[in-house]
């Protein structure tokens, strides 16, 4: 059986741009997303923490070490600059692979620079 899993996570990312008139998409710092394991043009999951929205789009990549963290399109309804986002991706894999899996969490402070990097605790298949 195959089950959807926590890929990634940027938590408490720090929205820089919301731009309504792009074609989509989240433009997010490419350090970030080097470091935390997310593909440009991969699906996320971005949760906003000041307002509750939660919407889907695709992640591509912003100028390294710029910061950004820009919801465009039709996201831009859903997030505005200083909003605090967790940006997640997700991943399909067998539950037999579960033993010893870990995703990469990634804590950013308010300027979008990374506090720490880290590993919840392996789940283990039954």
């Amino acid at each position: 059986m195959q089950i959807t899993v926590l890929k990634a996570k940027l938590h408490q990312a720090c929205v820089t741009h919301a731009e309504l008139h792009y074609d989509g998409s989240c433009a997010i710092d490419g350090h970030l997303l080097d470091q935390s394991g997310i593909h440009e043009f991969e699906q996320i999951q971005i949760y906003n923490i000041s307002n509750g929205e939660r919407f889907t789009t695709y992640a591509i990549r912003a100028e390294n070490n710029s910061g950004i963290i820009s919801a465009n399109g039709a996201a831009a309804h859903k997030a505005s600059p200083g909003d605090r986002v967790i940006i997640c991706s997700y991943a399909r894999l067998d539950e037999a692979d579960m033993a010893g899996y870990q995703p990469t969490l990634v804590y950013l402070d308010e300027n979008n620079h990374i506090i720490r990097i880290k590993y919840s605790i392996p789940v283990q298949a039954a």
